[in-house]
C-alpha cells in the first residue's frame, strides 16, 4: 500500500515510523516546525492544521488538533500547515488579516491562531457571534491578544476566496484503506464491513476514529496498542440518514456535522454541544467514541438516555438494538464504570432516534468550572410532556457525574409521574434524587455540590419547562445553565 501524505501540495512518502506516531510528531522531525507543541493533549491549539475532509455538504477544511491525530489516519489524505499557506502572490488572506490587526504578540500560539482562522475563511455558517467564538475557543493566546485575533477571524470568516484551497474543495481524493504494520504494532482502516471482521480477529483491538481520547493515552500515558483499527471509512459511519419515525445517526459522525445538524433537528442535542470541547477537537471527535468511551461525565449519553435513543451494533453475523436507557433487568448501554454492553466481536454502528413528541419539552444542562473546553461536574437532560390537563404523562431526566455510570433518574420519574406539575409536587419528588444517586467526592466536586447542582438542575428545567416559551441560550457569552427568551 501507498503510504504518503499529501503535505501542502506535495506528496510525501511516509518512512519507517511507529503506527502510534503523531501527525506533529512527524511534521516537526521532517521540518515543518511551523506547527508547535504546547500542550500534546489538544487542549491549546498550538498544533492546530488543515485537513481536507468529507463535510455533509461535500468537501471542506477542517482545522484539528495535530498533537493527537496518528500519522497513518492522514495516509493518503491532504494535509495544510501554516507554511504552505502563502503564495508567489503574497499572504494567505488569514496571514494578512493577523498583520493587519497586530493580532501577533510573542508568536508562539500564532501558527494555531492562523490554522483556525484558514478553516473560517473558507466555511459558509459563521452566521452568528457564537460559532465566531466557537471558531477560535481551542486556541490560547498566552500574551492574551484576543481582541485584534477575533477582530482578524470577523476579517477573513466566509470571505472564500478563489484559489488553491477553494479549487481543492471540487474534488477530495478518494481516501484509500490502510494496513501498516512496523515491528508489532499495525494500524488498519478497512474500508468494508467484511474487511473490519477478518481484522478483528488478529486481536487484542483498541478501535480508533478521532483519536481525541486515545491520543491522549499516548501522548500523556505513553502507551503502545498491537492493533488499532480505524473504523471511519466503513460504509454508513459518517451518514446521518432519516428512517421511519426519526433518525439514524452513524456513530463514525464528527461532532461539528452533529452539532450543524442540530440546528433544525434536535435543539436539545445542539445545546449540549455548544460547550462540548474545541473545534478542533468536534472537528475529529465521533459520536460514538463519545459514546463508546463510557465516562460517567461524558456529556452525550445523557442526552442519548434522555431522547430514549438506542444503540445499533453489528457483529459478523447479526445486528442488534440496545436501549441506551435501563429497562426491568437490562441495565442499558452502559453496565458499569467504563463498560458498554458491547461484546467481543461487536462494534457500535449507529445511534437512532426518534422524533419527539409535539408536546415534549427537552433540555440540556452542562455545569463545569470553565465556558469552554472543560469536563462537566455535572451534566443533564430532560425530556417532558405533560397532558392537557397538566399531569406528567412522560419524563425522562439523566444525569452524568452523579453515578459511576451515564444514569436515569428513574425513582424521580416515577415520583412525578401522573402527577401534576407544580412547585410542591416538583419540591417533594427533588428528595427522591438522594435514593437514585449516591455522587461521590472529587476534584471537580464534592458529593453535597453535586447533589445540590442536581436538585437545582431539576428545578431548572420544570421552571423552564412551565414558561411555555421555547429557551435558548443566548448568542454569546454564556454557560449553559443561563438562558434567554426567544
Amino acid at each position: 500500500m501507498d503510504h504518503s501524505i499529501i503535505l501542502n501540495g506535495k506528496q510525501v512518502k511516509v518512512g519507517d515510523i511507529s503506527p502510534t506516531m503523531t501527525v506533529l510528531e512527524w511534521l516537526r522531525q521532517t521540518g515543518f516546525t511551523g506547527t508547535k507543541e504546547g500542550c500534546a493533549e489538544g487542549d491549546c491549539g498550538a498544533c492546530t492544521i488543515g485537513l481536507l475532509d468529507q463535510g455533509p455538504d461535500g468537501p471542506t477544511w477542517r482545522a484539528i488538533c495535530s498533537c493527537i491525530m496518528l500519522v497513518p489516519q492522514a495516509f493518503g489524505r491532504q494535509i495544510v500547515t501554516v507554511e504552505g499557506l502563502a503564495s508567489d502572490s503574497g499572504l494567505h488572506p488569514a496571514q494578512q488579516a493577523m498583520v493587519d490587526k497586530l493580532g501577533s504578540q510573542c508568536g508562539y500560539c500564532t501558527p494555531g491562531f492562523v490554522m483556525s482562522l484558514f478553516e473560517a475563511t473558507y466555511r459558509s455558517d459563521l452566521d452568528s457571534h457564537w460559532k465566531m467564538d466557537d471558531q477560535i475557543c481551542g486556541n490560547l493566546c498566552r500574551c492574551t491578544g484576543y481582541r485584534p485575533i477575533r477582530e482578524a477571524l470577523y476579517e477573513i470568516a466566509g470571505r472564500q476566496p478563489t484559489d488553491r484551497f477553494s479549487e481543492a474543495l471540487d474534488a477530495l481524493p478518494e481516501i484509500p484503506a490502510v494496513d501498516y504494520q512496523r515491528g508489532d504494532q499495525r494500524f488498519v482502516r478497512p474500508e468494508k464491513w467484511g474487511d473490519l471482521w477478518t481484522a478483528m480477529s488478529d486481536g487484542p483491538v483498541r478501535f480508533v476514529s478521532g483519536a481525541t481520547d486515545l491520543g491522549l493515552d499516548i501522548t500523556q500515558r505513553f502507551m503502545a496498542f498491537p492493533l488499532l483499527i480505524d473504523l471511519g471509512l466503513l460504509p454508513g459511519m459518517r451518514e446521518i440518514s432519516p428512517i421511519a419515525d426519526g433518525w439514524h445517526i452513524g456513530a463514525g459522525v464528527l461532532l461539528s456535522d452533529l452539532e450543524a445538524w442540530s440546528e433544525t433537528h434536535s435543539a436539545s442535542l445542539g445545546k449540549m454541544l455548544r460547550f462540548f470541547a474545541s473545534r478542533q477537537i468536534k472537528n475529529r471527535a465521533t459520536v460514538g467514541g463519545n459514546l463508546c468511551n463510557a465516562s460517567p461525565i461524558g456529556d452525550l449519553p445523557p442526552v442519548m438516555l434522555a431522547l430514549n435513543a438506542v444503540a445499533v451494533i453489528r457483529s459478523s453475523g447479526a445486528e442488534r438494538r440496545q436501549p441506551f436507557a435501563p429497562s426491568g433487568s437490562d441495565p442499558g448501554f452502559w453496565t458499569a464504570y467504563r463498560t458498554t454492553a458491547l461484546q467481543d466481536g461487536e462494534v457500535l454502528a449507529g445511534i437512532e432516534i426518534s422524533e419527539l413528541h409535539p408536546s415534549t419539552y427537552a433540555s440540556t444542562y452542562k455545569v463545569s468550572k470553565r465556558r469552554e473546553l472543560d469536563i462537566s461536574a455535572v451534566s443533564s437532560a430532560f425530556a417532558l410532556r405533560l397532558d392537557e390537563s397538566g399531569v406528567v404523562a412522560d419524563l425522562r431526566i439523566a444525569f452524568g457525574g452523579m453515578a459511576a455510570t451515564p444514569a436515569r433518574a428513574l425513582k424521580t420519574e416515577a415520583k412525578l409521574l401522573g402527577q401534576p406539575l407544580s412547585q410542591s409536587t416538583i419540591e417533594e419528588a427533588i428528595k427522591t434524587l438522594k435514593d437514585d444517586f449516591s455522587p461521590i467526592d472529587d476534584h471537580r466536586g464534592t458529593a453535597w455540590y453535586r447533589a445540590t447542582v442536581a436538585a437545582n438542575l431539576l428545578r431548572g428545567f420544570f421552571e423552564e419547562a412551565q414558561g411555555g416559551v421555547r429557551v435558548t441560550l443566548p448568542d454569546r457569552p454564556t454557560g449553559t445553565i443561563f438562558a434567554e427568551k426567544n
